[in-house]
């Protein structure tokens, strides 16, 4: 039941990625979300270094977590945008990639090494694809704030200026 649930994850992605890999940048699907009651949901994942990584151990930062996968051109697209967001907000941001990869799996740690990955890659399970709304396509990101609460959500390629805009908000920067 598992396969057959991942298998049609990864063919909804699969079309999902597909379908933005033409899309502008600009052309994406965004939704700000109020902070009431949008509470994220708690996971423990493996991350690539074999290590668990829960979202409570971020508490009282900004986390972005994107869902992707190695054979998703707009999430690779998008991944130096996100390498640049860790590092110019190194200490008050998290940026967590959670990777689809299933098939593909053991390409995951050569892409972060070849790609210069500077921020924590777990893979996903089922139960946290379920928990975050069923990841119709990717890349999917949530924007978290401090409090652990979903304030945005973006479905398909995001400006880095979209996530920057929104961090500084966040941080009460201006």
């Amino acid at each position: 039941m598992f396969k057959l649930f991942i298998s049609l994850l990864l063919l909804s992605s699969l079309v999902g990625c597909s379908k933005n890999v033409n899309k502008p940048a600009n052309n994406n699907e965004t939704s700000t979300i109020t902070p009431d009651n949008n509470r994220a949901p708690e996971f423990t994942l493996t991350s690539t270094e074999g290590k668990d990584i829960k979202l409570s151990d971020f508490n009282g930062k900004v986390v972005i977590l994107d869902f992707w996968a190695t054979w998703c051109p707009p999430c690779r697209k998008g991944i130096p945008d996100l390498i640049a967001i860790q590092k110019e907000f190194d200490k008050d941001v998290v940026v967590i990639g959670i990777s689809l990869d299933t098939d593909t799996k053991g390409e995951v740690v050569p892409f972060i090494q070849k790609f210069g990955i500077n921020y924590t890659i777990a893979y996903a399970s089922s139960d946290v694809i379920e928990k975050y709304g069923g990841v119709e396509a990717i890349p999917t990101s949530f924007v978290i704030n401090k409090n652990g609460e979903i304030v945005a959500k973006h479905v398909g390629l995001v400006p880095k200026s979209d996530f920057t805009d929104q961090i500084n908000k966040l941080l009460k920067k201006s």
